[in-house]
């Protein structure tokens, strides 16, 4: 018998379906959560390669990526296209942006991904603006100092879903630096998410996407 309690009726009150956090629990917490979902879909975040591989060895079937570390057990629904675009300044930083799109695409909601634009080469992310103005929502991921969080702020009209990252050197601080740069940027109402939540930007913007219409609860 599992010892967790799953929250089944998060749909119905909120719109966003149930997800587990498996980062700090065992392989075995997690199959007795599987194991109680029976067939109900479930969203798996931090879910490491060596976790998986001990699920799916038993046959548990699992849709897992190992850039983001996420696992769909049960079916998503149909991915509809609403204007969302995830923006990666760098390379490194594809596993939160990943994590964002996987979670989007398990709640139905497909994503335009532009990665590597990060402003230390502008002219990367201004070969990309006219996808940018037409985002109806964007979650940009960065690490350093944060700075693309600013630029895009000044660029596009769609709003912004900060999400730092804790890639850099240094006085980057694991993502320190480039939360309190978002924290503190001159550009207008940016939204900011803690670091490396890539999970948490995309249910902020499916609330919104939702507020306005533009979705519907699954």
């Amino acid at each position: 018998m599992s010892e967790a309690i799953i929250d089944w009726e998060r749909p119905t009150r909120t719109g966003l379906r149930e997800a587990i956090l498996c980062e700090g629990k065992s392989t075995a917490q997690v199959r007795q959560i599987l194991t109680a979902a029976i067939e109900r879909p479930l969203l798996l975040t931090r879910l490491s390669p060596e976790q998986a591989a001990e699920l799916t060895a038993d046959g548990t079937p699992l849709d897992y990526d190992e850039a983001s570390r996420t696992a769909f057990s049960g079916a998503a629904p149909a991915a509809v296209d609403h204007g969302v675009v995830i923006v990666m300044a760098g390379l490194g930083d594809v596993s939160i942006g990943r994590e964002a799109e996987r979670t989007l695409a398990f709640n139905g909601i497909t994503a335009t991904v532009i990665t590597d634009v990060g402003v230390a080469g502008l002219w990367r992310l201004m070969a990309r603006l006219e996808d940018l103005k037409a985002a109806r929502l964007i979650i940009a991921v960065a690490g350093m100092e944060g700075a693309l969080f600013s630029v895009l702020g000044g660029l596009v009209a769609a709003p912004i879903i900060a999400c730092p990252s804790p890639v850099g050197y240094g006085v980057s601080a694991g993502g320190q630096t480039a939360l309190m740069s978002a924290l503190s940027t001159c550009a207008d109402g940016i939204l900011v998410t803690n670091i490396g939540n890539g999970y948490g930007a995309a249910c902020a913007a499916m609330r919104i996407l939702r507020t306005t219409g533009a979705t519907r609860q699954n």
